[in-house]
């Protein structure tokens, strides 16, 4: 018996080692078939090199330290607007932005319009000092090679993220178009398709189009377009309309676009989950400035701005003047009307230029002016992109093009709202676009469209900025300081800042037709319907048809007609 019982347990034991060998790498399969990696997208767009609005670059990077000790798998991403705006940027040309931007650790950037601000040639020294690529496949030189790399590859949790950049088209003439001289910026749909392709070849396991398009219904290219014509793409990073999450329509999409506002009012956040390898889920939320409130900023990035704001503090704190009112350069303001803000520069270019009327753009104005006095730095915030003032020399009829131009969208925002001074005009909103402005006058005599005027403007305009095509042809005059400088020698030359708006353009407001109500009549004794009928214009067989009279000779005192209105 305990023969047979030995020989019985070692077959037991046989048995089990063997089901060990067979069933081991399957349930090692299963574990490998389970494997969930999880990539985190923080980014960011149109910050305007804002760095302590909002959620703040100091409170962004302490984000990103937080999501990195829960996992390592993160990935900081701007699709631009970022170099230019402010004059934390403008002094140093983008370069003290860069500096923020390598202490926070940014991953990626794709350039968008005001990026070029400073000239395509200062684009790739700050592309240079980066440490992060600065991405654009759509940019092409003249030798049809891109300006920057077109994509990068980030290998993340053992997994490839092919990130491309694209930038808007806009960029040809929402900057000087010196700045982008020799580029042709093709087209957002067909490069994407491109990029695809070429990513996919690559063997990625997801693709991110990082780009500065927007999705504004004035815009030709949109992120929009891209996603509706372009297979492959995972997720869209989106900047240039400044739109928030929740105003992009993603429903129904299978790639998702995701923008997070502007000057970090948001920071965005979007989770990619891959199951073995697979992209399963993509997840966006924002957080926003008043979420981030709580989150304690990171000191060296804090450190790091002071030290920045302390050596500009030498040009930015010298008072220029003084004013007793808020001067008004609110964006829904100067896009669509004059404020004191506007009615000042332009009178600054028309005085200092010796001009006969000056035109500038709204979209250029891009701040307000507090009570009190007035410092260089709060001059450089309203007018950043470092335009200059020139005189050339035009017809009254591309005075009056420029003028119907500039007033095209009127009374919707339009970043090339015609601001001016020296001149006045009529916009009558009842005729149609092109011929709305009537009544013109130049230092208050009719405009002659065959008479040549001097007029002063921006060098972004002067060249067809903001589409102001037909002020390309004039004759140069004269190129003058820029205008931050041409304000500013203004401002102290005068006595008091004016407070009130001095309107140059007056409105006719549509006419809208009043809504005739039909009236009620009470017959009286002697009555007949003839005699009723003509006191209100009308025929005695309308007044019949009207009130269903089966005998119109048979009316009653007392009885009540509806009277139809003419």
């Amino acid at each position: 018996m305990d023969f047979r019982f030995k020989k019985l347990f070692s077959l037991l034991i046989m048995l089990t080692m063997v089901a060990g060998f067979v069933f081991t790498p399957t349930v090692a399969v299963l574990a490998e078939e389970e494997n969930i990696t999880t990539i985190t997208i923080v980014h960011t767009n149109d910050t305007h090199s804002r760095v302590n609005e909002g959620v703040g670059f100091a409170k962004i990077s302490a984000k990103v330290k937080e999501l990195k000790e829960a996992n390592l798998n993160v990935l900081l991403l701007d699709a631009g607007d970022t170099f230019h705006g402010q004059t934390f940027a403008t002094i140093s040309k983008g370069e003290s932005i860069v500096k923020v931007m390598n202490a926070v650790g940014y991953d990626v950037m794709t350039p968008g319009n005001h990026d070029f601000n400073y000239g395509q040639d200062r684009l790739l020294e700050l592309a240079g000092l980066a440490q992060f690529p600065i991405i654009s496949a759509n940019v092409v030189k003249a030798d049809g090679t891109t300006l920057l790399e077109p994509y990068v590859i980030k290998e993340v949790g053992g997994l490839k993220i092919g990130i491309f950049g694209l930038s808007t088209p806009e960029t040809a003439y929402k900057t000087k178009p010196t700045n982008v001289e020799g580029l042709t910026f093709a087209d957002p749909v067909e490069t994407a398709q491109q990029m695809v392709q070429e990513l996919k070849e690559k063997e990625v396991d997801a693709i991110i189009a990082l780009v500065h398009l927007g999705i504004d219904k004035e815009s030709t290219d949109t992120s929009y377009l891209v996603r509706d014509n372009v297979e492959g793409i995972d997720l869209i990073i989106d900047g240039h309309s400044h739109s928030t999450l929740d105003s992009i329509d993603n429903e129904g999409k299978a790639t998702k676009i995701v923008s997070t506002g502007e000057y970090n009012n948001n920071l965005g956040i979007v989770n990619l989950t891959f199951e073995n390898g697979e992209l399963k889920s993509v997840e966006p939320t924002v957080l926003t400035s008043e979420a981030a409130s709580e989150i304690e900023a990171d000191s060296e990035i804090s450190e790091l701005i002071a030290s920045i704001d302390e050596e500009n503090k030498a040009i930015t704190s010298v008072v220029v003047g003084k004013t007793d009112v808020e001067l008004d350069g609110v964006r829904e303001h100067v896009r669509a009307g004059e404020t004191n803000l506007s009615n000042l520069i332009t009178d600054a270019m028309l005085a200092l230029s010796g001009a006969d009327m000056a035109i500038t753009n709204g979209g250029g104005i891009r701040a307000s002016i507090d009570v009190g006095d007035i410092t260089m730095e709060e001059v450089i915030t309203v007018l950043p992109f470092g335009n200059y003032v020139i005189v050339k020399e035009y017809t009254g009829a591309q005075i009056l093009a420029a003028l119907e131009h500039g007033t095209a969208s009127y009374p919707e925002l339009a970043g090339s709202f015609a601001q001016v001074a020296g001149a006045t005009f009529t916009l009558d909103l009842n005729q149609e676009p092109g011929k709305r402005v009537t009544d013109v006058k130049i230092n208050g005599e009719p405009l002659d469209l065959e008479k040549t005027y001097k007029v002063a403007t921006n060098d972004f305009m002067a060249v067809g900025g903001d589409g102001y095509e037909m002020l390309k042809e004039g004759k140069l005059v004269v190129e003058l300081s820029a205008l931050d400088e041409i304000l500013i020698e203004y401002i102290q030359g005068l006595e008091s800042i004016p407070t009130e708006v001095r309107p140059r353009m007056t409105v006719i407001e549509k006419n809208v037709q009043e809504e005739k109500i039909p009236q009620t009549y009470t017959i009286k004794s002697g009555d007949v319907l003839w005699k009723i009928a003509a006191q209100f214009g009308l025929k005695w067989e309308e007044l019949a048809k009207f009130n269903h009279l089966k005998n119109p000779h048979l009316i009653f005192p007392g009885q009540k007609l509806v009277i139809p209105a003419n």
